[in-house]
């Protein structure tokens, strides 16, 4: 089946996460994408031997950082030291839909790969650069990773506990971000190629991209003048909306964002009706006031019953009811939902054998996108794309003499 970015070629000459990542999105929809790694160092990301405190490296040696980050490529290794690779990638170049880059600003320009030396080789490229800050202003330069990006838009502090130390969620959520708004920036001007005949050059950051993650939140400040309150269970301003532990040590997540309508049903389901009218809770705004009492009344309701029970109970007699049992990630591989929609997909790994591996978060019913190859082993396709890009056999020799491949 045809997929949606079918014959579309990517030079990925990235590196650790938020670059590879915006490839590999491409490649899960059909794009051939051509990941250039340094000759001797690689991608540094494919080195990394522990993440988090956690070992990344598993079977057959491969570093579940490098998988994850870098499916759907073919590998080529590359010393952009030397002139002779430089023209290899300009020769990559001419053939190329998108070229995506991540080092910090100044770096593609001073070896001949920024935008303007592409451009000039092939005016329909997009151009598409990750940076920590962005491309303009005093600091775009500066050197950047995903802490750093949490830190300065706000979401490091914005996600910690009152009066608690700076937050840190795992997983790099401002690589992760920054990789799906530089991929959405890559398919508009792909769009905008098609419909106008131009290329041109996309940007995104770190910064722009959690900003824009907060969107809701900044406008508060931009149009209130004020930063949102920061989530203390203890202190929600609608208890119907809340954790609560229950029997059974697990904690479930009640979404009644609605109050008003469904307080008589609540007070149903937790078998407190005689507070359906009681003036201290019966409008959302006496449960705002009195809300230190009505989460302790409800701490005391959902410790009665386990988290399967309250499920059942909800599922079956209140199934207009919003809530979730927070699950701890480990669950959610097995979760009938995700498989149904697989966002959790089987995958013959030629290194780890049969497993799962992350699907893709949309689906398309024409043109679906498919996980089709692991991340490439160190310089596994270097002779087969440039054999496609024209060299012949004598003259990748050659290249391989001179160390620029």
């Amino acid at each position: 089946m045809a997929q949606p970015l079918d014959g579309i070629k990517v030079i990925d000459w990235t590196v650790q996460q938020l670059g590879p990542v915006a490839s590999a999105m491409l490649g899960d929809l059909g794009a051939d994408v051509i990941k250039v790694e340094h000759r001797v160092r690689g991608d540094n990301g494919r080195g990394w031997s522990g993440i988090m405190g956690l070992a990344a490296f598993a079977k057959g040696g491969r570093n579940f950082y490098f998988e994850a980050n870098n499916r759907n490529k073919r590998g080529i290794t590359v010393d952009l030291g030397k002139p002779e690779a430089v023209q290899v990638m300009y020769r990559l170049v001419e053939t190329a839909d998108v070229f995506v880059q991540n080092f910090r600003p100044g770096v593609a320009e001073k070896l001949g790969l920024g935008y303007e030396d592409l451009k000039r080789i092939n005016p329909r490229i997009i151009y598409a650069s990750a940076s920590g800050y962005g491309p303009r202003g005093p600091e775009a330069s500066r050197p950047a990773t995903d802490p750093a990006g949490m830190a300065r838009s706000g979401m490091m502090d914005t996600t910690s506990r009152q009066g608690m130390p700076p937050h840190y969620y795992p997983g790099a959520i401002a690589d992760q971000m920054g990789a799906i708004i530089l991929a959405y920036g890559i398919m508009t001007a792909l769009v905008a190629r098609e419909r106008l005949g131009v290329g041109q050059k996309v940007d995104a950051s770190h910064l722009g991209s959690m900003i824009w993650l907060q969107s809701l939140s900044m406008h508060q400040v931009l149009i209130q003048g004020r930063s949102p309150n920061k989530w203390e269970r203890g202190q929600v301003s609608n208890p119907m909306s809340n954790c609560y532990q229950c029997a059974d040590g697990r904690w479930i997540f009640l979404g009644l964002s609605q109050a008003e309508r469904f307080w008589p049903d609540l007070c149903r389901a937790l078998d407190i009706c005689d507070l359906e009218k009681d003036p201290l809770y019966a409008t959302p705004d006496a449960r705002r006031q009195h809300r230190k009492d009505m989460i302790a009344i409800l701490d005391r309701k959902f410790a009665t019953r386990t988290s399967d029970e309250w499920t059942e109970h909800f599922k079956k007699n209140f199934p207009r009811f919003i809530f979730e049992v927070v699950k701890n990630l480990s669950e959610v591989p097995d979760d009938p939902q995700v498989l149904a929609n697989e966002y959790v997909v089987d995958f013959n790994h030629p290194a780890y054998g049969p497993g799962k591996v992350v699907g893709l978060p949309i689906s398309l019913s024409a043109t679906p996108g498919s996980l089709r190859r692991p991340a490439p082993e160190f310089g596994q396709h270097t002779e087969e794309v440039l054999q496609e890009a024209g060299y012949t056999w004598e003259e990748i020799a050659q290249l391989k003499e001179k160390g620029a491949i």
